[in-house]
């Protein structure tokens, strides 16, 4: 009887095992990379928000927002992690 108690779970544990590899891990890696991106914003950089607007970064602050500029002369405070995508980075000052 032991032994067909054992069997009954390895089809639930492969399930899991797949779940993990196809579907939590590739998006726990997506997150960090997502937190990396955010952390290394700096003024100047160009970037694309999650609502579809481009602007460049004009201040970081450390509160979690960073102030973009979307028109010469238009600024909006923007909450760093709705940051999608970095278009252009720029370069560090010597």
């Amino acid at each position: 009887m032991e032994g067909g108690a054992i069997a009954q779970f390895i089809p639930l544990i492969l399930i899991f095992a797949i779940m993990y590899f196809l579907l939590i891990r590739p998006q726990q890696k997506k997150m960090k990379q997502h937190q990396n991106m955010v952390q290394a914003l700096r003024r100047g950089d160009q970037v694309l928000t999650q609502g579809g607007i481009i602007g460049k970064v004009a201040k970081v602050k450390e509160d979690g927002e960073i102030e973009v500029e979307i028109a010469e002369g238009v600024k909006v405070r923007v909450v760093k992690s709705t940051i999608a995508q970095v278009l252009n980075k720029t370069e560090p000052a010597a």
